[in-house]
C-alpha cells in the first residue's frame, strides 16, 4: 500500500532526473564535436584563422568583332574560285550519274533475265503419281549393264524397288544379298533379270566368280523414262522431289534425245536437270547439301564438254525435305533452278550479245585422239541452230544409281572404297558393303528418292 503525504509517491533526495537536452555545441566532446570552418567560431568562442583561397585568372580579352565586316574586309569575295565551284558541281553530278547508272543496270539485269511466261507454255504431261502408269506414260529400264557409267546397281521393275504410295513415287535402293545371300554375290552365283529391257544379253544376266573377281551387282534400284510417250523440244520441266540419304547413292532427274538427230551419245547431248550424291554434308566432293545441273555433249566419245552449275544449302540438306527442280528451255537460252527463279543453278545464253553457240562454247581442239588414231575434230552440229545439239526433242528419266566409274564420285575422297580405273571396282565396292550400307537409313522414307509430281510443258 503506498505511503506518504496525500497518498503520493514518497520523495527521495537520491532521486535523479535526465539532464535537460543540450545543444550540439554544449554536448561533451566525447559524444560529438562539430566540424570547424574558417568562418565559424570554435566551441570555446575563440576565432579560427581563415584559409586563403587562390584567386581565379582574369578573363581573356573578348574576340567579338567590334562591328560587322564590310566587303572590303573580305577580299576573297572579290575573286570567285571558279575551279573550286566547278569541282564541287562535277563531284555532285558524278554522284547523281553513278546512282542513276546503277539503277539502270539493276533494272536491265532484272528485266533481262530470260524466263518463260505461263502464256508461252502448253501442258504436255502432269503426273501426280496416284499410280504408276507404265502403259501410257512411263517405261521401265531393266538391266544391269551400268548404263555407260559403270554403275554398280541393277535396275528392276520390282515393287520392292519402285512403287507409288500416298501420291508419291518411291525409288528405293536395296541390297541384292537380301535376295540371294552374300556368298552368291562373290562366288558361284548367277542372276538373271526378269523383264530385261536391254538388247544386249550381257546386260540381262551376270554371275560371280572368286577366281576372276567378278561379282553380281550388289545393289538393286529402279529407273523409268518417258521415251516414245512424252518429250519436248523447248519448253519447261518441273519435278518436286525429296532426295535419298546414303553413301554412294546417285539420284538424278535428266533427259536424253528422242531420236539422236546428231548421232549417238554424246553427239546428240544430255540434259541433267538435277544430280546429287547421297553422302552427307561432310563429304568434300559435294554431298547431299548440294545439287547440280549440267549439259553434256561432244563430237566424239573421247571429247566431251560439260557446262554445269550448282546450288547449295547451309543449314540443312536437300534430303531433308521436298524441293522443286526446274528447267526452262528455248532456242536462245536454258535455265536450271531450284524452287524459284532467283536460285539459279545454270543460266546459259545461246547467241546474241555475249552468247555463243554450243560448238564455240566447247572450245574443241582441231584434232583429237580417237582410240589409236589421231582424227580431225569437225562440227557435227553445223546443220543445226545455235542451241544444237539441244534443239531437238528430249524425253525425261528418273532414277537412283549406286556408285560408278564415270568420275561422279572422285577417287580418294570420302573414304571411297574403289578406284574408277580398277578392273575390280564393283568387287571392291561390294566388299565394303558393311561400311556404306550402315549409312543408308532403315526408314524407307529417308532412303527412297521420293517424287511428288512431274510436269512438262512445250512452247505453244
Amino acid at each position: 500500500m503506498p505511503v506518504g503525504g496525500n497518498g503520493g509517491i514518497p520523495r527521495s533526495a537520491s532521486t535523479t532526473f535526465r539532464t535537460p537536452f543540450l545543444s550540439p555545441a554544449s554536448r561533451p566532446s566525447s559524444i560529438w564535436t562539430p566540424p570547424t570552418y574558417p568562418y565559424m567560431p570554435s566551441a570555446d568562442g575563440a576565432s579560427t584563422a581563415a584559409i586563403s583561397v587562390p584567386k581565379s585568372k582574369p578573363p581573356l580579352p573578348s574576340t567579338r568583332l567590334p562591328e560587322k565586316l564590310s566587303k572590303e574586309d573580305k577580299p576573297w569575295l572579290k575573286e570567285k574560285d571558279t575551279l573550286g565551284r566547278l569541282s564541287w558541281w562535277l563531284t555532285f553530278f558524278g554522284m547523281v550519274l553513278g546512282l542513276g547508272g546503277a539503277a539502270v543496270l539493276c533494272w536491265q539485269g532484272y528485266t533481262g533475265v530470260q524466263v518463260l511466261k505461263d502464256s508461252q507454255l502448253c501442258l504436255v504431261l502432269e503426273d501426280d503419281f496416284n499410280s504408276l502408269d507404265t502403259q501410257n506414260t512411263w517405261n521401265y529400264d531393266v538391266e544391269l549393264g551400268g548404263f555407260g557409267n559403270g554403275e554398280f546397281q541393277m535396275t528392276t521393275d520390282s515393287s520392292t524397288n519402285i512403287y507409288t504410295q500416298n501420291g508419291e513415287l518411291y525409288i528405293v535402293p536395296t541390297l541384292t544379298s537380301d535376295e540371294i545371300g552374300t556368298g552368291a554375290i562373290f562366288d558361284g552365283g548367277t542372276y538373271t533379270l526378269q523383264d530385261c529391257t536391254s538388247q544386249n544379253q550381257s546386260a540381262c544376266t551376270t554371275s560371280s566368280s572368286a577366281a576372276t573377281g567378278q561379282v553380281i551387282n550388289p545393289v538393286k534400284s529402279a529407273r523409268i523414262n518417258t521415251q516414245g510417250k512424252y518429250n519436248i523440244a523447248y519448253g519447261k520441266v518441273e519435278v518436286r522431289a525429296k532426295l535419298p540419304t546414303g553413301d554412294w547413292l546417285w539420284p538424278a532427274i535428266w533427259m536424253l534425245p528422242e531420236d539422236n538427230n546428231y548421232g549417238p551419245w554424246p553427239l546428240s547431248g544430255e540434259i541433267d536437270i538435277m544430280e546429287a550424291r547421297g553422302n552427307g554434308p561432310s563429304y568434300s566432293a559435294q554431298g547431299n547439301n548440294f545439287v547440280r545441273s549440267s549439259l553434256n555433249y561432244g563430237p566424239m566419245d573421247s571429247l566431251i564438254n560439260m557446262i554445269f552449275g550448282w546450288q547449295s544449302t547451309k543449314r540443312t540438306t536437300f534430303a531433308a525435305d521436298f524441293h522443286i527442280y526446274s528447267m526452262e528451255w528455248t532456242g536462245t537460252f536454258m535455265r536450271f533452278y531450284i524452287d524459284n527463279r532467283l536460285h539459279s543453278m545454270l543460266d546459259l545464253k545461246l547467241y546474241g550479245k555475249g552468247g555463243k553457240n554450243m560448238w564455240d562454247r566447247g572450245s574443241f581442239p582441231p584434232t583429237a585422239q580417237n582410240g589409236s588414231t589421231q582424227v580431225v575434230v569437225s562440227n557435227p552440229w553445223s546443220s543445226g541452230s545455235a542451241a544444237a545439239p539441244f534443239d531437238q526433242s528430249f524425253y525425261l528419266i528418273l532414277d537412283v544409281a549406286a556408285g560408278g566409274t564415270s568420275g561422279w564420285f572422285p577417287d580418294k575422297v570420302g573414304n571411297k572404297p574403289w578406284y574408277d580405273g580398277s578392273a575390280t571396282a564393283m568387287h571392291d565396292f561390294a566388299s565394303a558393303q558393311s561400311t556404306w550400307y550402315s549409312t543408308w537409313p532403315q526408314n524407307i522414307d529417308d532412303r527412297a528418292f521420293r517424287v511428288d509430281y512431274v510436269k512438262m510443258w512445250k512452247l505453244c
